[in-house]
């Protein structure tokens, strides 16, 4: 039997119509993936997928009238366990650390080849914040030029020092719950404490925040 036996529910939201329709038809001829909806604007996206079941959501950063980073924002309140992946045609620093303070766990230049993307999917689901190398290598220079106190990290338990460091070491959800002997669900309350702790919304920052230590 195949590990994967459920398809990962995955949603566009990109203004380009090209764009939006090559995806979508990656996507939906991929047993791995089901499309779950196609938006062409922000607004369109954040009134309808809160009531539909969607596991990751790919979102163009610069669409018109709200932006990607703001989508992603309110998406993220109203649906905590969806993971987000932004797209974008250039690298911009300042765009980039929005996007992850705003809860998005991957960041891509939209001129990643197609089978990267699928992976960079699977990976996000399983856990993962998927990035090229180049933006990897920003958001550490960046966290390493920002100022932080051991505070924050003093407030966790053994328990969540045990599954930060667990997570900076890479390792996917399913994986560290069977390395700490937790449910996913134990692991999960674990994770949303550390972000609240940590004052963080993604892996990658929390990761980046323990390392420095």
């Amino acid at each position: 039997m195949p590990r994967q036996t459920v398809p990962i529910q995955v949603a566009i939201i990109d203004d380009d119509e090209e764009i939006r329709a090559n995806l979508a038809h990656r996507i939906g001829g991929n047993l791995s993936f089901c499309l779950t909806g196609s938006y062409g604007d922000a607004e369109s996206a954040v009134g309808d997928l809160p009531q539909r079941e969607v596991d990751v959501v790919l979102v163009d950063i610069n669409l018109p009238g709200m932006d990607g980073v703001e989508c992603v924002s309110q998406l993220k309140r109203r649906m905590p366990r969806v993971q987000f992946i932004m797209l974008t045609v250039y690298e911009d620093n300042n765009r980039l650390f929005k996007s992850l303070i705003a809860g998005a766990s991957g960041y891509l230049l939209k001129r990643t080849p197609p089978a990267t993307l699928l992976r960079a999917i699977k990976e996000v689901h399983a856990g993962g914040s998927p990035m090229t190398p180049q933006i990897a290598r920003r958001v550490v220079q960046h966290f390493r030029n920002t100022p932080e106190t051991e505070s924050a990290l003093e407030k966790l338990t053994p328990r969540e020092h045990g599954v930060l460091d667990q997570l900076s070491k890479g390792f996917r959800y399913k994986e560290i719950a069977a390395h700490l002997c937790i449910s996913i669900g134990t692991l999960h309350f674990h994770i949303r404490s550390i972000y609240e702790k940590l004052h963080v919304h993604s892996r990658t920052e929390a990761v980046v925040k323990f390392l420095k230590r």
